[in-house]
């Protein structure tokens, strides 16, 4: 059961892929809404699983972030019941044990009054989810409710398990504000992890040691992390014939050359925002490609005479793998903020001056800032090849997980 939500609902398809490919006798029933069954029911995946729907009593996915707080709490509470009449209809075979996204409030309770084990999936970093359970550390230090200002902002934060050493200003903005709403929404969800059975995360042990330690040490059930959950499995070069527009062009590319520019499919800059990131990128004269949802062809006009392609739609892991791309505690990438604006209590909008020159620093190859992050990026992505190779922690984990579930049965 993940949260009704594109980010949510990836990572734990591609988990639920790998679970099914390593054990050939695992069934697995997917529950989304109907309206996410429309987008995602026609996608491939192994024969093991089965979609199952529920009703759309929800916000629509197209304006749910108009009031994404009462998003939230129409998930919290009109999702339940009908989850559970579906729980009473699969019947052959009954379900044995639940999957459920961390923000999914209800979950665990459920699986609770019908004696289901519920593994609680957390789809970010494991050292996002130490930081949410403190907030009371920050409080206690005088950081939360807090918007970093001066010399604030390079107060360190070194008092969060998991957390290594970090500046309030580089911390996300979670505790602030409008993100001070939702984050309290979903605080409820945090009470509820101690009584699940098993504590999932889409990273690798070696990217978050620490904080994956906290964890284990702090809940008497297993905490198992299984990523990177990116469906790499299905990675395959095509055929040159049938190679979208998009490819193509990245293949006439000079090596580490593009950079990769995507929105995203939830939130979206301000419109004086958009005016400045696209004058910024067009006048910085770097190959770009940007994956622009619904506004292709008026990016299109916008950049025209730029040195960069647009699309509706990528293949993204396999542009982002692609030799012609360069794709920010990890330090692969780089912050801007304009301190004009921020002084000023009114929207904070990056200048195309600011963005030209950081597009411009990050592409240069003799640049040592960016030298150095891409040498870091290129030994994260070491560190997430091995951990799910053969006998990786994430490849032995997901076995480990396995042998728990089954032995359920």
């Amino acid at each position: 059961m993940p949260w009704p939500g594109r980010g949510h609902i990836n990572p734990l398809m591609n988990l639920c892929k790998r679970l099914v490919r390593r054990d050939p006798n695992l069934l697995v029933t997917f529950v989304v809404t109907e309206e996410w069954f429309g987008l995602i029911g026609n996608d491939p995946k192994p024969d093991r699983i089965h979609f199952a729907t529920l009703p759309n009593l929800i916000p629509s996915e197209i304006v749910r972030a108009d009031d994404f707080i009462g998003f939230i709490e129409a998930v919290f509470t009109r999702l339940e019941e009908p989850f559970e009449q579906l729980l009473d209809s699969l019947n052959s075979p009954s379900p044995t044990a639940i999957i459920a996204d961390t923000n999914v409030l209800w979950a665990v309770s459920v699986g609770t009054r019908r004696n289901i084990p519920v593994a609680s999936f957390w789809t970010t970093s494991a050292t996002i989810l130490s930081l949410s359970l403190h907030s009371d550390l920050l409080a206690t230090h005088g950081h939360f409710l807090v918007e970093p200002s001066g010399s604030k902002e390079d107060e360190i934060v070194d008092y969060i398990p998991g957390l290594s050493p970090t500046r309030l200003g580089d911390l996300r903005h979670i505790f602030h504000g409008y993100s001070h709403e939702v984050f309290n929404k979903f605080k409820k969800c945090y009470d509820e992890l101690s009584k699940a059975n098993y504590l999932l995360f889409p990273s690798a042990y070696e990217l978050e040691t620490k904080a994956i330690d906290f964890f284990t040490s702090k809940f008497d059930f297993p905490v198992y992390a299984m990523g990177p959950l990116i469906p790499f499995e299905e990675f395959s070069v095509a055929n040159n014939s049938r190679e979208p527009d998009y490819i193509r062009w990245l293949n006439d590319q000079q090596k580490s050359s593009v950079i990769y520019i995507s929105q995203g499919s939830f939130l979206s800059a301000s419109e004086a925002q958009m005016e400045e990131i696209v004058e910024g990128v067009k006048e910085s004269r770097v190959p770009f490609l940007w994956v622009a949802r619904g506004a292709e062809s008026k990016l299109n006009e916008a950049l025209e005479g730029s040195l960069g392609v647009v699309v509706s739609w990528c293949d993204q892991l396999r542009v982002l793998c692609h030799a012609a791309m360069i794709v920010e505690e990890w330090r692969v990438g780089m912050r801007i903020e304009s301190k004009k604006e921020k002084e000023k209590k009114t929207e904070l909008v990056i200048r195309r001056a600011e963005i030209k020159e950081l597009v411009k620093r990050f592409m240069d190859g003799e640049f040592e800032e960016g030298k150095d992050m891409r040498r870091r990026a290129c030994a994260l992505g070491d560190i997430c090849r091995q951990a799910v190779a053969e006998s990786g922690s994430s490849d032995v984990n997901i076995d480990a997980f396995i042998s728990d579930i089954t032995k359920i049965v």
